[in-house]
């Protein structure tokens, strides 16, 4: 790597036509080149001896930065940030974890955590790593009954809230084995408390904790590699949470691997880096750990991601993790502004091919002409001090990562991973900008490709379900045999559920899902067949297809609608017309579409599970027309080509 200003130039660190060393074997089995021993089939589980758990990992950031700064935030949108060094974040840290003792916790119990990102997410994840306490995350979108499954089935019976409304939350449905909320801020309802106690729970502060643990000063109980360092829940899937049973060995595994890729690029003491994805996901919290690792810094958001990009210009980060969904807002906003002129057009597509220019020969910059012309904008939203960004959780465009690459000038790498696999299973090599693919195994995992012959996908075609082995692959779902023995395999492959496609050059593309579960845009899984039942209540519906795209960040449905009763309605409305004229009525799908949502809503969907257009079939899905199997289920594949025209219509009608 060499610098000249604002200019870099990258050169790959491997050979980019063999991303990938693949063993000897039928299995076709890939590894990382950044790994020698990776060939005899070993992974690397850490960088340095006294640094193989997250208690370890925090202390040795803390020494390489020489106590410098480790937690911002700021009061409000227009204050500037402020900051907690290392020393300080690791003494509340232990204090807080001394206090958790004190309120009866013993070691290696677990606790849970119900917060949007702030300091204290950190300080309590840290304080837990003292004591050898297993954090288990709570979040939004898992909805009161699950977030009540999760207690009981962990029986935790200390959860640490944000506030009085996530304290409610919680309440609502509080098992037994719940005893104590620990809020972060301090302001509770009288009314909050009364209903506390009437359910037996106990309510502290945070800063009450703190003080607690201070006083009581318990001797620390630092975890060992192999505990347990946190159990991540997943929602993917239908009926109840599962609970992923992570080691500090998986994390610190997975962290430095993404480390030792990364190389000369990876992050260092001064990064700076802007907190936002939800720390209750394995993501976030690797990439907030790989910082602290680092003896970089850590900014928290204002905690609405509308303002985002005014957290951005006031922390102006070094680092960023992105989801898909933010780089789509930004690359559609642009899109927009040049439309209303052919000028704007013309000027943005010379300033887009000068700079892929610049991408084929290695070169990230942002101080050249079209950077000042045309993509000053885009640097400032993202606060104009960008030179690494890892995205993940969901797939993204190839025209959208190679417009973010020339818009901000920095390094951009895109990973591929799974919270059953600690965050990372493959990332794109730095040097390489040709998009469209998640690039090759990190050093901490194998990956293989096996057959899914009910889909033709076959590992002979190099094409067939991601399987993943190493020493960031996770220990089993908690209290849950059945479903680990369906996931890990006896050789110790966990099937991701994913389909892989090996590029030519050792890379990996996703192209598939084997059960009938996506991801939207945002990281949010659909079950599409939970939601079809829901809508087929609906009296107007006699067939519903479900669909939604990884690049996308809502559902679209068709919809057969039910004859008897379209045409009973529509006669008691005076509206003229066969079926397939009734179809095209926008009263109809007015109609239906108001009904499928009633229903769905009834039914406490999210509202990501719900479809926001439908397009109206006036012929039924059949076994004679290769739609429905002889069992008469939807064949999900089949369905997607028949109606692609209509698919790809209500996408464009809502981009």
């Amino acid at each position: 790597m060499a610098c000249c200003g604002k200019t870099t130039v990258v050169r790959p660190p491997i050979d980019l036509s063999k991303s990938s060393d693949v063993l000897k074997g039928p299995e076709q089995i890939h590894v990382s080149k950044f790994y020698k021993e990776a060939k005899s089939g070993k992974f690397i589980s850490y960088i340095s001896d006294n640094a193989k758990t997250l208690y370890q990992t925090f202390r040795v950031g803390a020494y390489d930065s020489n106590n410098g700064p480790c937690l911002g935030w700021r009061e409000n949108i227009n204050s500037s940030y402020q900051w907690i060094n290392f020393d300080e974040t690791l003494l509340r840290a232990k204090n807080f974890g001394s206090g958790l003792i004190s309120l009866g916790i013993q070691p290696r119990q677990l606790v849970g955590i119900y917060s949007q990102n702030r300091p204290e997410w950190i300080l309590f994840e840290q304080g837990c790593y003292c004591y050898s306490l297993v954090v288990v995350p709570l979040y939004d979108t898992l909805g009161p009954d699950a977030c009540a499954f999760i207690i009981k089935q962990t029986d935790m019976s200390v959860v640490v809230v944000e506030d009085d409304s996530k304290a409610n939350l919680l309440l609502d449905k509080a098992p037994r084995t719940l005893t104590k909320l620990v809020v972060i801020r301090p302001t509770v309802k009288p009314a909050t408390l009364q209903r506390a106690r009437s359910r037996g729970v106990e309510i502290h502060t945070f800063d009450d904790v703190e003080a607690l643990g201070a006083k009581g000063n318990h001797p620390e109980v630092p975890p060992r590699p192999e505990d347990l360092c946190t159990i991540c829940y997943t929602s993917g899937t239908t009926g109840n949470p599962k609970g992923v049973m992570l080691t500090h060995a998986n994390v610190v595994a997975g962290v430095c691997a993404v480390l030792l890729q990364l190389g000369d690029h990876r992050p260092r003491v001064g990064d700076v880096m802007l907190s936002f994805l939800p720390l209750a996901h394995m993501f976030e919290r690797c990439c907030e750990n790989g910082i602290y690792y680092s003896g970089g810094c850590v900014g928290f958001y204002s905690g609405d991601i509308k303002l985002l990009t005014h957290d951005f210009k006031a922390l102006k980060p070094t680092v960023v993790p992105a989801v898909p969904r933010l780089l789509n807002r930004v690359y559609d906003k642009i899109q927009n502004e040049i439309t209303r002129s052919a000028i704007k057009r013309a000027i943005f597509r010379m300033a887009i091919n000068s700079k892929e220019a610049e991408l084929r020969r290695g070169i990230l910059r942002r101080n050249g002409l079209w950077d000042k012309l045309v993509f000053k904008k885009v640097h400032e939203a993202f606060g104009g001090n960008l030179r690494l960004m890892v995205v993940g959780s969901a797939p993204l465009a190839g025209n959208v990562l190679t417009f973010m690459r020339c818009a901000l000038g920095c390094l951009i790498v895109e990973g591929y991973g799974q919270t059953e696999c600690t965050g990372a299973i493959t990332l794109t090599v730095q040097g390489d900008f040709v998009p469209e693919h998640v690039g090759p195994p990190v050093s901490c995992n194998a990956v293989k490709l096996v057959d899914v012959p009910e889909m033709e996908y076959y590992a002979a075609q190099n094409t067939g379900e991601v399987c993943v082995r190493g020493t960031n692959v996770f220990h089993g779902y908690y209290k849950d045999s059945d479903k680990t023995a369906e996931a890990i395999d006896g050789d110790g492959w966990h099937h991701t559920g994913d389909v892989g496609k090996w590029l030519p050059n050792g890379t990996l593309k996703i192209i598939d899902r084997r059960k009938h579960i996506f991801k939207l845009s945002q990281g949010e899984y659909i079950v599409p067949e939970k939601i079809e039942n829901i809508y087929m209540n609906s009296q107007y519906v006699e067939q519903v297809f479900v669909y939604g795209e990884s690049l996308k960040s809502c559902i679209v449905a068709v919809v057969v609608p039910d004859v008897d009763v379209l045409k009973c309605w529509a006669q008691e409305n005076n509206i003229p017309g066969t079926l397939t004229v009734l179809c095209n009525n926008p009263s109809v799908k007015e109609l239906i579409l108001t009904d499928m949502l009633a229903w769905g809503k009834e039914a406490g969907l999210k509202s990501f599970e719900q479809v926001k257009d439908i397009y109206l079939h006036p012929d039924p899905f059949s076994v004679q027309n290769g739609l429905l199997t002889p069992t008469h289920k939807s064949k999900r594949p089949q369905l997607k080509n028949y109606f692609k025209p209509q698919l790809e219509d209500m996408y464009k009608s809502l981009d």
